[in-house]
């Protein structure tokens, strides 16, 4: 039985791409490196941007890499945020499963002032219960941090609990708090990704998780 649902944000409820690639490649414009094309560069959406620009740039100099970082927020906070779309049945599906009862809350390694943004700005926030994200310093950009968080902060039970997303740190974010974990195919995860991850659900669609938790058109109480 599922009573609350932790939701990635880019690449389970929204597809984030263009804003994310241009801000990295904007970051990379002040460095002395190959600038990869946006279509090379999906692999960072997901992980902690940090992780992906000590790949890109080759190193682990925190002083660089906290420039990178800074360079790509200010591109991010003016533009990059809203260079974004939902998916496709996301906004109705949410509001089902919020009418249905269940506590929903947002848990993302993007930064909290700019998910709550986004949220806002395609109207998602109203079907969330709470929004958690990292802070600008980095702190609870590893998910498996973030999602202990949210469990201690909201007085969570584990064992009623399920994280959705697109990729492996979601998937081990929530194996490493005892919560049921599963995974969307249509975001930036790999199939290979995905399978190695070992998810308890895969879902194809975002609307088959109201399969899952038994939301009909009629629902208007938890269910399952």
């Amino acid at each position: 039985m599922i009573e609350n649902i932790l939701f990635d944000l880019d690449g389970t409820l929204t597809d984030p791409k263009v804003g994310i690639t241009r801000c990295i490649q904007f970051s990379l414009e002040h460095f002395d490196v190959d600038i990869p094309p946006m279509n090379q560069l999906t692999w960072c959406i997901g992980p902690p941007l940090k992780e992906s620009f000590s790949q890109l740039l080759h190193t682990t100099d925190e002083s660089v890499l906290d420039q990178a970082l800074s360079l790509y927020q200010k591109r991010f906070s003016e533009t990059g945020m809203f260079e974004n779309l939902v998916y496709p049945e996301v906004s109705p599906s949410l509001q089902k499963i919020n009418e249905a009862g269940f506590q929903v809350f947002l848990a993302t390694a993007k930064p909290q002032v700019f998910a709550r943004q986004i949220l806002d700005h395609f109207n998602l926030s109203q079907f969330f219960t709470s929004i958690y994200g990292s802070e600008l310093n980095g702190r609870f950009s590893d998910k498996g941090e973030l999602v202990a968080h949210i469990l201690e902060s909201e007085n969570l039970d584990p064992k009623v609990s399920l994280i959705v997303g697109d990729r492996i740190h979601d998937i081990d974010g929530g194996k490493k708090n005892g919560i049921m974990t599963a995974a969307v195919s249509y975001g930036y995860g790999t199939q290979k990704e995905i399978d190695s991850s070992q998810p308890d659900i895969l879902f194809d669609a975002f609307s088959d998780l109201l399969t899952f938790l038994k939301i009909t058109e009629t629902s208007n109480q938890q269910c399952n």
